[in-house]
């Protein structure tokens, strides 16, 4: 034991050589795994190259089916893992319903991570010897420290491990909030052995007085208490706002702590971790910067709307709880569901949230050369102020748009959705706002210009408890695909209002010709071109269905009737709250292992991608 500046050198001499191999092996295991997620990603991105390329150069009817023994066997490994990844238990009961355990893919994802770790607290570490106290005390704080940076990189919004694995930051954040309860529970054991052996010696006071190491130690413990009981989900909702800025502050002191508590020999995993950080937060604010500073002046002539630094956001307020916000004149590229981060200050002068951009490309109502849509729902805090922001506008008894607008600051786009147009079959799904993420993914399928694709049908499902006024496109027939839409409403009078909006016919595509937002005579350049192309391709397909329902859909039977209607591989897309993101996952896992056992029958897989409201 080291009692110089140091402090304790977490097992010098005796203990360190085993456990800084432990920390080394660690991190080749998650180098390991990283790798393979890679080696995965390329095999898929070569598979879907070969589907898009075969539906180019050939006339197969099936050109999602694999016909070679090795992509079919990659397909038969790449269902099986879905099937066994798809299932979800849901709590139904109101207060208990955060308690809804992962789905079945990263509950193993948990066991396997919680295996090795505890392999690495315990592996000849439990002798009954004089050190036996020590011993596992020096493991536990080694194990726990090793964590600290992959528990900083899965918190990053520009992390190298999303980029390696082909996800996006939203998409592990439920592995970060698991990772930090794992050195919760390492953490308490380090300290929990170390203290008992202090108290069987008599030493608790000493320790406390000599060593201030000790003290920064039971402070690191304190902080990581704090910041994963107020992650759980029914505190992190109760004011979300202040839950990020308190757990962005947490973090940064709960580093410096670990930095003093740790001796010189294992501070590097600190530096690894603030080099994470640092590099996170420079990254985002160059972004910040670069999307909303033009450095020349926008042309007038050319742009409606564009101005100098941020972006001019027309707002609306729909009903009583939707806010719908145009943000024109952005210069960035987006994919169908990805999302950006909003800063409004005029609304909340020092906070950020995400949104998931609802358009797929220019907005028809409005004349800008590249504008994006945000749709709103108010539920407290800052959507709350921004729907009331609107309704003040609409009751100010002002007319001129001008006055209707504000500055809004964008950072992204982020989220790395998967191809949408490699799938035979796209099954969309939402409740609610829920279709501000589905609805840009069937337009981006629909109107992929002078592109091939290999979709030929799509299924959309939209449930509301009252209608919204969205718009999509419908140009299923001249894209060959078959279009069915079902509408579930719930609410009393409303059925209507979604059905008159969903899928505009041909002439009302004239009528919203005449009310968009162009001077007469004028050129707005592209504008103009881009409004013309988009109003000539609402045209209501022949082949489309629109269905409609006044009880709750029966999820279930939609899935499959789409599932059993096709040949090819299927892309199931959900967006909703838990309950209807449970009963999806469940319904396409029951659905795979029939097609997986129906041998014979040349069944493909489903491919499940999730978007689930939660804080």
């Amino acid at each position: 034991m080291d009692m110089g500046t140091g402090g304790m050198d977490m097992g010098s001499g005796m203990f360190s050589k085993d456990n800084m191999a432990l920390a080394r092996a660690y991190w080749y295991i998650i180098a390991g795994v990283l790798a393979l997620l890679l080696l995965i990603r390329l095999a898929n991105s070569g598979q879907h190259w070969l589907r898009l390329r075969t539906s180019r150069t050939s006339s197969m009817r099936y050109p999602t089916k694999p016909t070679t023994w090795y992509w079919q066997t990659w397909a038969t490994l790449t269902a099986v893992t879905r099937e066994i990844s798809y299932p979800q238990l849901y709590v139904p009961h109101k207060y208990l319903s955060w308690m809804t355990p992962p789905p079945m893919g990263r509950v193993l994802v948990l066991l396997a991570y919680w295996a090795v770790i505890i392999y690495m607290m315990t592996a000849g570490a439990i002798v009954k010897d004089v050190y036996f106290w020590e011993r596992i005390g020096f493991r536990n704080a080694w194990v726990t420290v090793t964590q600290v940076p992959l528990l900083y990189l899965l918190s990053s919004k520009t992390s190298l491990v999303a980029l390696l694995a082909g996800t996006s930051y939203e998409r592990l954040n439920w592995l970060h909030r698991w990772v930090a309860r794992t050195v919760f529970v390492t953490a308490t054991v380090h300290g929990f052995h170390f203290w008992t052996e202090w108290v069987l010696a008599n030493f608790v006071q000493d320790y406390l007085q000599w060593m201030p190491m000790v003290k920064f130690g039971l402070g690191a413990w304190g902080l990581l208490l704090w910041m994963v009981l107020t992650s759980l989900r029914p505190v992190r909702a109760l004011a979300y706002e202040v839950f990020v800025v308190q757990h962005v502050v947490a973090a940064i002191f709960f580093l410096w702590v670990v930095y003093l508590h740790v001796p010189a020999s294992a501070r590097y995993n600190v530096w690894f971790a603030i080099a994470a950080l640092s590099f996170d937060r420079a990254f985002r604010l160059g972004m910040l910067l670069w999307q909303n500073i033009k450095f020349s002046r926008p042309n007038p002539s050319r742009c409606k709307g564009g101005q100098r630094l941020g972006h001019n956001t027309q707002i609306t307020a729909v009903g009583d709880s939707i806010t719908v916000l145009t943000i024109k004149d952005v210069h960035f590229r987006w994919r169908a569901g990805q999302h950006l981060y909003l800063w409004l200050p005029r609304v909340g002068a020092f906070e950020t949230h995400p949104f998931t951009i609802a358009s797929a490309h220019q907005m028809p109502e409005t004349c800008v050369c590249n504008s994006i849509q945000l749709v709103v729902r108010a539920h407290a805090g800052f959507s709350k102020r921004l729907h009331a922001y609107a309704k003040r506008l609409e009751t100010s008894g002002t007319k001129k748009k001008k006055e209707q607008t504000l500055t809004a600051w964008v950072a992204g786009p982020y989220g790395r959705p998967p191809r949408w147009d490699i799938f035979e079959t796209l099954v969309l799904i939402s409740a609610s706002t829920g279709a501000s993420f589905t609805l840009p993914i069937l337009e981006s399928v629909l109107d992929a210009k002078d592109q091939t694709i290999c979709t030929k049908r799509i299924d959309f499902l939209l449930a509301a408890r009252q209608g919204r006024r969205g718009r999509a496109l419908a140009r299923a027939a001249e894209r060959g695909i078959e279009l069915s839409v079902s509408i579930a409403v719930t609410g009393n009078g409303q059925l209507e209002a979604i059905s008159e909006s969903l899928l505009l016919p041909r002439s009302t595509a004239a009528d919203l010709d005449k009310d968009a937002d162009v001077e007469p005579g004028s050129s707005e350049g592209c504008c103009s071109k881009s409004r013309q192309r988009r109003v000539v391709s609402r045209t209501n397909s022949t082949d489309s269905h629109i269905h409609h329902s006044a009880a709750r859909p029966d999820v279930a039977g939609f899935v499959r009737s789409a599932v059993e209607a096709t040949g090819g591989e299927t892309g199931v897309v959900v967006c909703g709250g838990a309950s209807l993101v449970a009963r999806v996952r469940t319904s396409v896992a029951r659905l795979s292992d029939e097609r997986g056992r129906a041998q014979g029958t040349g069944a493909q897989g489903i491919h499940l991608h999730v978007e689930e409201y939660c804080f």
